[in-house]
């Protein structure tokens, strides 16, 4: 088992752009990444956003809450709904953060939610910071995923939940082949129409691809030292809410 998890760790570390190439490519279409989720997901993710923080209700009452590769803000805004002393988000793109700054200005909550510029593979806090480590659609660009879920786990106190949203390949019929079709022939062509770069929207699908989604991402949650792992499959399992906590 270790070497077969050894195995699909180094092919996802082989198909997975190096991180200034990420950080550029979310620098260049951050004026128009809330946009094109919503186009590229028909609405969806802000309800999948609305069922991950619902879910972290049930289990947790953070006041220190941790939004990893926070992007624009979007997972950290609709966390308030936990009313938590603050919010703390981090990513790599400068220009993202910049856009999910003035949104947060304009809602009124600088004073509750920070955006930081931050590296989730080193995370500037000391153990045991947060209440809960959370993320939305931002694991799959981890250069090494174990790596960023092992400081998840570390800037979690003794009891801390993580939460990670992200897509997943469905497995049965018909919604399998469905979702193959539309990433690998229709996504691309949306997604350039709408942001105007021929890359971003080739790097998602293949990011999607060779992320370790369902039972193997649940097995890099334990190889992080999480504990009492889940999923929940959304619309089909077209994404995923994957939970566990620190004990």
């Amino acid at each position: 088992m270790a070497r077969k998890r050894k195995m699909m760790q180094e092919k996802e570390q082989s198909k997975r752009s190096p991180r200034h190439e990420v950080e550029a490519m979310f620098d260049a279409i951050s004026p128009h990444y809330d946009l094109l989720n919503r186009v590229l997901s028909l609405g969806t993710d802000r309800r999948w956003r609305r069922r991950a923080i619902s879910l972290i209700g049930r289990h947790a009452a953070p006041a220190r809450i941790l939004d990893v590769a926070t992007g624009t803000g979007d997972l950290a805004i609709a966390a308030m709904k936990l009313a938590p002393e603050k919010i703390t988000g981090i990513d790599i793109s400068s220009e993202m953060l910049a856009i999910g700054r003035r949104k947060i200005e304009k809602m009124g909550l600088a004073d509750r939610i920070e955006l930081l510029r931050g590296d989730s593979l080193s995370m500037d806090f000391s153990d045991g910071t947060f209440d809960v480590a959370m993320s939305a659609f931002g694991v799959r660009n981890f250069e090494v995923t174990v790596t960023g879920l092992r400081e998840m786990h570390r800037v979690l106190r003794p009891g801390g939940m993580v939460m990670v949203l992200e897509f997943s390949k469905p497995l049965w019929f018909p919604m399998k082949q469905i979702y193959g079709f539309y990433f690998r022939r229709i996504l691309p062509r949306i997604g350039k129409s709408v942001s105007g770069d021929p890359g971003a929207y080739t790097y998602l699908p293949d990011s999607v691809t060779s992320f370790p989604d369902n039972e193997a991402f649940l097995e890099l949650l334990l190889e992080a030292g999480f504990e009492d792992v889940s999923q929940k499959r959304l619309t089909g399992g077209i994404a995923s809410i994957y939970y566990g906590f620190r004990t």
